[in-house]
């Protein structure tokens, strides 16, 4: 299967170390996949450039067992927070994710149009992939 070949990386939830859950999550193809459920089955992508915020929460428990949940605030209008909870290693996973965001916004050449994008709600409305100024006019 394609996808699986083009993983950087994988993860589940964990409950304390052990990943006893149904919520999947990945990278692959410039893209972050959260799947949810075991029944029904909800996935939810997100391309790494759209992605304009990061933050890392760590609780006690989480240091205890080595997990943490991270954050993401994107310019996706579907799904505008994105939350990967209880993952381990989740400080390097951090910093991975932060690298390929940058990574995939310099080879895309996004860089200045989140000024455009953050919290005003913007879709692209000329189809070409991204939120620019002539999507205000």
């Amino acid at each position: 299967m394609k996808k699986q070949q083009d993983e950087l990386w994988k993860d589940r939830r964990h409950v304390m170390w052990f990943p006893f859950s149904f919520d999947r999550y990945y990278i692959a193809n410039n893209r972050l996949y959260c799947r949810h459920g075991l029944l029904r089955q909800d996935e939810h992508e997100c391309l790494l450039y759209r992605i304009l915020d990061i933050s890392l929460t760590r609780t006690l428990g989480n240091r205890l067992f080595g997990t943490g949940t991270i954050t993401l605030r994107t310019t996706d209008s579907s799904d505008p927070v994105l939350t990967l909870k209880n993952i381990k290693h989740s400080r390097a996973v951090k910093e991975m994710l932060s690298n390929l965001i940058e990574e995939e916004r310099t080879r895309k050449g996004v860089a200045g149009r989140e000024i455009f994008s953050t919290g005003s709600g913007m879709m692209d409305r000329n189809g070409d992939g991204r939120i620019d100024i002539d999507d205000f006019l």
